[in-house]
């Protein structure tokens, strides 16, 4: 198809979906489908649940039940692909635009999303606005500024009998405008007013307005609710609606949305329309003509220092009281915040290859900044509650009670701290100053000190904030690395891992069950291997008295995977996992030190070596960064 042909199909298109029709026939498409005239909330509130949601089960899914314990937890699919770490707050936007939609107090009180630089606020307003771009056309009457509502022009005395015929509530009045062309053009006889339909666009200003910050010293209200237009004052009387321009945010967003971006910059005199668009959805028009009906979604948002100074000032009281302040804090998960960086590195059009555990290098240090200290645990301890891992305590699962520190913490967690966009301009630049067109963890954290020496923040916050990436996430990577080379040393270690696992799953349920282990091969009965569970159970610290506690607890906990459903597998019971792992590694250590270590190789050692590239690259480094990782470790990590 060439463009030409394109073009006319295309055109050809925009024809047959043009509509018009009387308000007579309008009716007639009310009465089948009483749907069409919903309000904005309930517009909204349906396009977001079109593509409906799932509630996670944390009974079924562990890790969720140590975040959330027995909390009723659901995730929107409109926003899964955007949005990561704060399936909270969406909720509470939901449960904002699900009463708004029932006709509630909320619909007729503005959404307000306050939170720090770069949590996310604006993202959801313009995923909401995007939305309503891809939505179906709404019916408005032809040649209406405020695109309002057809039934509007059912008169007062009429609409509680057209509302039983219909099924719908009518809600709203006329325009200025419409009331004078109902007279003057059609002489009163609103069945034949025209009706078409109009779509939703951003770059149009149709039933989506935006509102930024205005210079103080120039606020003019006119760009809220149009203007009376001077050329026409001539020809018409100042009360003539024709002299309107109806062209304000309120306006154009009418049966829409309309966003005040860092609303509270604005003086408060400017926002007095919004004081009646909610509480009595009308808003002024200009000149001297009577209110007019307006029928939107109003979202502001700002940050937390423009709310507080807002807020503080008791005059205010009347805006702050049509207010639903919902907070929208940085997320605190480390998984769901590496996928922010994975969705945004991906829809850029970086090439470079990512070395393991760069992100999490980087989603680490943003979490350790915005956690709250603890007198209970460290702050990697909490990051890693945080985040739905085990904590591995001499051989048992530490309980930490999330709640108790989410409590100690206070609601302000997750309100301060380095902000997303921070993060990725450190990514961003780890790749620009990249030379084989690969980042891994070092560079990434050489990229953030760089970064953070360059903040113009107290010299307190950027040390607090060096010793995290220089004293916890530098030796906290130093041991992953550690771990990860000595694994890559052991050939088939996953395999090895499983044998371990499944021989010692043997022993334990015959130990606790007092019965006898038959050899798969001689079909002898034998007593459960003690010598081989204390092997494993103390590299994790497990004392000789406390060894049938741990063999009780492993099967137990595997008798309740079964029950479940679940998988069983070495990972499932995270302090056999790492009982399993560290006994595995152990052998390899020494040998892993002395030929990562060595410049001059024998032919067994060159073997060995070559065997671990290998495994490494296929967990996923390429060559450039393996050799990075593995000179950075012959240099730091074994240096004795």
């Amino acid at each position: 198809m060439n463009f030409k042909e394109l073009i006319e199909i295309d055109r050809k298109k925009r024809k047959t979906e043009d509509f018009q029709c009387t308000f007579l026939h309008y009716l007639e498409i009310v009465k089948s489908n009483p749907d069409i005239c919903k309000l904005s909330h309930k517009r909204i509130y349906d396009i977001i649940l079109e593509d409906e949601f799932e509630v996670l089960d944390t009974e079924e899914n562990l890790r969720l039940r140590k975040i959330y314990g027995n909390e009723v937890l659901k995730k929107y699919n409109f926003f899964s692909k955007d949005f990561f770490g704060i399936d909270k707050t969406l909720m509470k936007i939901m449960n904002y635009f699900y009463s708004a939609s029932m006709k509630g107090e909320e619909s007729r009180q503005v959404l307000y999303l306050v939170g720090p630089v770069g949590s996310g606020k604006s993202s959801i307003v313009e995923c909401i606005k995007k939305a309503l771009e891809k939505s179906e056309d709404i019916y408005v009457l032809k040649g209406c500024p405020m695109r309002e509502e057809p039934l509007h022009l059912i008169p007062k005395h009429l609409r509680g009998e057209f509302e039983k015929i219909l099924g719908v509530k009518i809600e709203g009045d006329l325009c200025p405008v419409c009331k004078y062309r109902l007279k003057e053009e059609y002489n009163g006889e609103y069945e034949r007013f025209m009706v078409e339909k109009s779509g939703f666009s951003i770059r149009s200003r149709k039933g989506i307005g935006i509102v930024p910050p205005v210079d103080p010293n120039n606020q003019d209200a006119s760009a809220l609710v149009g203007a009376v237009d001077i050329s026409k004052m001539d020809l018409y009387p100042e009360d003539d609606p024709r002299v309107l321009s109806l062209n304000g945010a309120f306006n154009v967003s009418n049966r829409g949305l309309v966003e005040f971006i860092e609303v509270f910059k604005n003086d408060v005199e400017y926002l007095h329309s919004i004081i009646t668009a909610t509480q009595e959805k009308s808003i002024p028009s200009p000149g001297k003509a009577a209110m007019i009906y307006f029928d939107g979604v109003i979202i502001a948002h700002s940050n937390e220092a423009e709310w507080n100074k807002f807020k503080g000032d008791h005059t205010n009281e009347a805006i702050l009281d049509r207010i639903v302040r919902i907070e929208v804090p940085y997320c605190l998960e480390l998984n769901e915040e590496k996928k922010i960086y994975e969705k945004i590195l991906k829809n850029s059009n970086f090439n470079v290859h990512i070395a393991p555990h760069t992100i999490d290098v980087a989603a680490m240090f943003a979490i350790l900044t915005r956690l709250s200290p603890s007198v209970k645990v460290d702050l990697l301890t909490k990051l890693r509650i945080y985040n739905g891992e085990d904590i591995i305590d001499k051989g048992g699962t530490k309980r930490i009670d999330i709640l108790e520190l989410k409590e100690e913490s206070g609601i302000k967690e997750g309100m301060s701290g380095i902000s997303t966009r921070f993060i990725i301009k450190a990514i961003d630049n780890a790749i620009c100053e990249c030379k084989n067109s690969c980042i891994n963890p070092l560079s990434i954290i050489e990229s953030l000190i760089k970064s953070i020496k360059d903040l113009d923040i107290a010299e307190e916050d950027k040390k607090r904030y060096l010793s995290f990436i220089q004293d916890i996430i530098r030796k906290e990577y130093n041991k992953i690395l550690e771990n990860e080379i000595n694994m890559a040393f052991i050939q088939g270690f996953k395999e090895g891992a499983e044998t371990l696992f499944n021989n010692y799953l043997d022993n334990a349920e015959a130990y606790v069950n007092n019965s006898k282990i038959k050899d798969s091969i001689t079909g002898e009965e034998l007593e459960p291997d003690e010598k081989f569970m204390r092997s494993i159970e103390e590299k994790i610290g497990v004392s000789e008295s406390s060894s049938k506690g741990f063999r009780m607890d492993v099967t137990s906990y595997m008798l309740y995977l079964l029950r479940k459903g679940g998988k069983i597998d070495y990972t499932c019971y995270e302090p056999l996992k790492e009982a399993i792992e560290k006994k595995l590694t152990f052998s390899a250590r020494e040998i892993s030190r002395i030929i990562t270590k060595s410049k001059i190789r024998d032919k067994e050692q060159n073997e060995k070596y070559n065997s671990m590239l290998k495994e490494m690259e296929q967990n996923g480094y390429c060559t450039h960064c393996c050799e990075m990782v593995l000179n950075y470790a012959a240099n730091n990590l074994w240096k004795d």
